[in-house]
């Protein structure tokens, strides 16, 4: 039965009640639903709501902030446009999630002001940081940088240009460790088994980001992460399904045995990200979030599972309480 035969009115209160039996909602938040029935995000496609609630304290763990009030690094070679804390707060009401991860974009080098700002903007009580710094660091600095939330820092070898190097990880990680933090890592999946030798050497936990992106689990690359995730220091983000995906929207459906092997192997240390305001994509073509977040429920059939990735993992690795 469509809207248009019914009084906007009448839907929603014929609508709510299915709702309620389907999703577990009560009836004001049913009701909510439809009042709500769409909503436009900036850099986002598709206004549609997720197609399940996500529980609560959920978290997003890898978005970005881009504010042109802060410098771009001149090496730099992504320069998105401004996506800022109200653009991502509408996407927060979109998906239902409340905690989340900030993660410095290349786009501002080691200067990480930007993401500072945002950090104080969203406030300590569900949000966290992730930094980029390279060996000049102070400790001075990196206490700053806890005490505004700051829980990792990033290296990302997956474009030109970047700010920090191979040589920096072991030294790095090592100061870091003190403070409970972690390194997170993106790179291709021949940097990862090129340089597997590393990874073990690394005492603080290591993120990688994107599914480690790894184009399938015949890649000698996913042999080393598997490795890496059953002997307990190693987690992987469940985001960006989108960037090797050949298939594409909406099923992104050569990307689910990859997926869905790290969530067999190590359940308890995988996060879920959007990505989000996913500058690697075109302004043109931008992935469905609402969508992406569906793609959780689906892949993941196990509720307890599910609600382990977007709230309990998320607790013991960013130190939510």
């Amino acid at each position: 039965m469509g809207a248009s035969l019914l009084s906007r009115r009448s839907f929603i209160a014929k609508t709510s009640g299915a709702l309620v039996g389907l999703y577990g909602l009560d009836m004001s938040e049913a009701a909510l639903a439809f009042e709500n029935e769409s909503i436009e995000v900036p850099f986002s496609s598709g206004s549609d709501y997720p197609t399940f609630k996500v529980p609560a304290n959920a978290c997003d763990c890898h978005h970005h902030i881009y504010d042109s009030r802060f410098p771009i690094d001149p090496k730099a070679a992504l320069r998105p446009p401004d996506a800022t804390v109200a653009d991502y707060r509408l996407l927060q009401k979109q998906l239902g999630t409340t905690r989340h991860v900030i993660v410095q974009p290349s786009t501002y080098g080691i200067d990480n002001r930007c993401l500072v700002e945002a950090l104080k903007e969203f406030g300590l009580a569900t949000t966290r940081g992730i930094a980029v710094v390279n060996s000049d660091v102070t400790d001075e600095q990196l206490a700053e940088l806890h005490q505004a939330g700051v829980r990792g820092i990033r290296f990302n070898f997956s474009v030109p240009g970047e700010a920090t190097s191979w040589n920096m990880i072991k030294g790095l990680s090592d100061r870091i460790e003190p403070l409970g933090w972690h390194i997170q890592v993106v790179a291709k999946a021949e940097q990862i088994f090129e340089n597997r030798a590393v990874w073990p050497e690394i005492k603080c936990p290591i993120v990688f980001d994107h599914l480690g992106h790894i184009p399938s689990i015949s890649h000698p690359a996913f042999g080393v992460l598997e490795e890496l995730l059953k002997e307990g220091n190693t987690w992987i983000k469940l985001s960006g399904v989108y960037i090797l995906s050949k298939v594409g929207a909406p099923s992104y459906s050569d990307r689910k045995e990859v997926f869905v092997s790290y969530v067999a192997t190590a359940p308890e240390r995988l996060v879920w990200g959007s990505d989000w305001p996913h500058p690697t994509s075109s302004l043109t073509n931008k992935p469905n979030d609402a969508n992406l977040l569906n793609l959780l429920f689906e892949w993941v059939p196990d509720e307890a599972v599910r609600n382990r990735i977007l709230v309990t993992n998320p607790e013991k690795l960013y130190g939510f309480s």
